[in-house]
């Protein structure tokens, strides 16, 4: 009779074990498009053994813990692709937009309105008394200092565009955060209570693959099960079940958004994620951009002036100042206008008094202004030219390491997937597997209970 017991129980311990296989590989079909989850296996185990004098009896199998396969490494290494693919973006995100303000094949870009403003310079030197030329060399003239301020305009838009942007990009970090405190809160409590993690882990992956996105971060893991996330500068974002906000505060220089973490300045500090590329945009290539923009306003205005009150106008008086005198670099492009309105008062010629309405000498003068190096030791159209080359570069590298750091992610994850994803025929062949065992257990159950009734009738 003990024996049969034994059997019996040894057969049932076998039953609930395959039980549990069976219930864990369910789990993984169920979810085998989840996106996130982490094939779950079963780990079953020898129960115990039972010493019987010099014999030794086996006891059954059991199920010793249900985990999920991860590599933490490749999880490591697709959350640092991720916060380089998503600098990437943020900064293409504006990036594209920039050059669509200096797009000179669509014409809105300063490149027709330079080069037709010199040309107006070349027509009215071929009839230097003709109204309708000094006319044009007015309008072109508007038509250039509306193209600067248009694009200086929205130069500043796009920046403030950008500065919101890095805003929602800030909000959607703290949302995560908090989250990602909830899960290792979770994982924490499973683990201490002898649970499988694994769901929770998976959650909290999944969140921190969507913070790589937004910024770059380091992970630290606390011993306990739960993970400590620190920004670029080493302050903390998460600290097992605490997150650490990040907050914005108005720059009263730029009066953009500077970013706070537990009470220090980190904006400059941060890398990885839209939110460095967001702030790439903002605080470097638009200001340079801004910048590099003025400095040929400013110039050609202060060249022009000089060189327009060097001659006489139709009345045979001195030049006036063709623009409208700017009294500092900064912000020279949107502040540049046309301050002449009268076509006698463009001073084409190069002498004094009446009578010289045939003079095209400052005409010729003013014409040659192009060509010579009035802004940084380049010539107006050079100048301009370099502008455009350095905007089209900055984007077309940043193209360029998107595609191929997509590419490296798509190899990450796919290996990352190899380790963690659920494959259902490999599913199918161990449903199969522990329905049999678990068949063949209950087949055994069966025998013993027939043989222990047969006893029981012997003894009765």
């Amino acid at each position: 009779m003990g024996t049969l017991s034994a059997s019996l129980n040894i057969a049932v311990s076998s039953m609930l074990a395959e039980q549990g296989a069976v219930a864990t590989t369910t789990n993984n079909i169920a979810n085998a498009n989840t996106p996130g989850y982490s094939r779950q296996v079963a780990n079953l185990e020898e129960a115990g053994v039972l010493h019987v004098g010099q014999l030794t009896f086996g006891t059954g199998v059991r199920l010793a813990s249900v985990s999920s396969l991860r590599d933490s490494v490749l999880d490591l290494r697709v959350n640092q692709e991720t916060q380089q693919q998503g600098q990437l973006q943020g900064f293409l995100q504006a990036g594209n937009q920039l050059q669509v303000l200096f797009n000179e094949a669509s014409s809105t870009g300063l490149q027709s309105p330079l080069s037709a403003f010199f040309n107006s310079f070349s027509q009215l030197s071929a009839s230097p008394s003709n109204l309708t030329a000094r006319q044009n060399v007015i309008t072109s003239a508007q038509n250039l200092a509306s193209a600067f301020n248009q694009t200086s305009n929205n130069l500043s838009t796009l920046r403030q565009n950008t500065d919101v942007a890095v805003q929602q990009s800030v909000s959607q970090i703290n949302s995560f955060i908090a989250q990602i405190a909830t899960a290792n809160q979770q994982v924490q409590a499973a683990s201490f209570s002898g649970q499988n993690p694994g769901p929770f882990v998976d959650q909290r992956q999944q969140l921190m693959s969507q913070l790589s996105n937004y910024i770059g971060f380091s992970e630290i893991d606390a011993g306990d099960g739960t993970l400590t996330l620190t920004a670029a500068n080493g302050s903390a974002l998460v600290a097992g079940g605490l997150s650490f906000a990040l907050t914005t505060q108005t720059n009263p220089s730029t009066n953009c958004q500077d970013i706070y973490s537990n009470g220090l300045d980190i904006t400059s500090q941060i890398t990885g994620g839209q939110l460095a590329g967001q702030i790439q945009i903002r605080d470097q290539e638009i200001p340079s951009l801004q910048t590099s923009l003025d400095a040929l306003a400013y110039n050609l205005e202060s060249t022009v002036n000089t060189q327009h009150k060097a001659g006489f106008d139709l009345n045979g008086d001195a030049g006036a100042n063709l623009f409208t005198p700017l009294t500092q670099q900064q912000g020279a492009a949107a502040n540049i206008s046309v301050t002449i309105t009268d076509p006698a008062k463009i001073a084409a010629s190069g002498t004094a008094g009446t009578g010289n309405a045939g003079d095209n000498t400052n005409a010729n003068a003013l014409l040659a202004l192009q060509n010579q190096n009035i802004v940084d030791e380049q010539s107006p159209l050079g100048f301009y030219s370099n502008l455009v080359f350095r905007i089209g570069n900055d984007v077309s590298t940043a193209q360029t390491n998107e595609t191929a750091g997509t590419q490296v992610l798509q190899q990450l994850q796919n290996l990352q997937g190899g380790a963690s994803n659920v494959g259902i025929n490999e599913e199918a062949a161990n449903l199969v597997r522990f329905q049999n065992a678990y068949e063949s257990s209950a087949q055994v159950v069966s025998v013993i209970n027939s043989l222990l009734q047969t006893t029981i009738n012997m003894v009765s």
